[in-house]
């Protein structure tokens, strides 16, 4: 997508901002009014329903960049060190004991190391993180195709989405019961350049990138992109996760669908 589309999106949505429609703050947001939240809820619908229309055909792939055009300083952002005491305990013996569980509405529940994930059908991808904040970076990024993991667990006919649960809290103090989590949808799960990543920049993720593992789901904003993923559900719908709103910051107002 062109970077005057990009552009025009961040500028309707700071002007909400402006207007007092859209009380956002970066990523800092805690106002969930019930009128601002029905914006949003109106202003999701839109704007999903643009972004899929606009794709042709719907897997069309995010902009990919040359090994020249990486941002030599990959701003980290969210949590860079969580604390959770078996997270903790796994990075500190270099993610040996580590597993990335796959459970939810799948034939085949799974349990995989990092040299598991490694050995899955892969794609390593140059391309840009944009943020809602309005900053942006272009880094590489290698992992296993999502679809691939799917695919070998078998999805069970009314799973609709995939949940990602990570091992880090954004609030303070930290709130074990309040973990990252996202959702996407099977649309942009079975996404070619939809991994999940264990390499940025040709060398193995660092914490402060989300290691062992994180999301890229390249046609969506920076905060779609969970950290320190722990585990995978396939789901029929995520109204029972969170506040109902598939994210930890769409329960605190983002969109859900935060295409680009």
């Amino acid at each position: 997508m062109s970077r005057t589309r990009l552009v025009s999106r961040r500028t309707i949505l700071r002007g909400l901002a402006a207007g007092g429609l859209l009380p956002l703050a970066g990523c800092s947001l805690d106002s969930r009014a019930p009128a601002v939240m029905a914006i949003l809820d109106r202003a999701e619908a839109l704007t999903m329903a643009a972004q899929r229309a606009l794709f042709a055909p719907r897997l069309a792939l995010a902009r990919e960049y040359p090994p020249g055009a990486i941002t030599p300083y990959f701003k980290p952002n969210g949590s860079v060190d969580p604390d959770d005491p078996a997270y903790v305990a796994e990075r500190q013996r270099g993610f040996a004991g580590w597993r990335l569980e796959v459970a939810g509405l799948v034939e085949r529940p799974m349990r995989l190391s990092l040299a598991d994930l490694r050995a899955l059908p892969s794609r390593s991808q140059i391309t840009r993180h944009d943020c809602v904040e309005g900053w942006s970076c272009i880094g590489q990024w290698k992992g296993a195709r999502l679809s691939a993991l799917l695919h070998a667990a078998g999805l069970k006919p009314q799973a609709r989405f995939i949940a990602f649960f990570c091992a880090d809290s954004l609030d303070e103090p930290p709130d074990p019961n309040d973990r990252y989590y996202e959702t996407i949808d099977l649309v942009d799960a079975f996404h070619p350049q939809t991994i999940l990543a264990y390499e940025m920049n040709y060398a193995p993720l660092k914490v402060e990138h989300g290691a062992p593992l994180r999301l890229r789901v390249e046609r969506q904003l920076g905060y779609k992109m969970a950290k320190y993923v722990m585990r995978i559900e396939a789901i029929e719908g995520f109204a029972g996760l969170g506040q109902g709103r598939g994210g930890y910051w769409e329960d605190r107002g983002y969109e859900w669908y935060a295409g680009i």
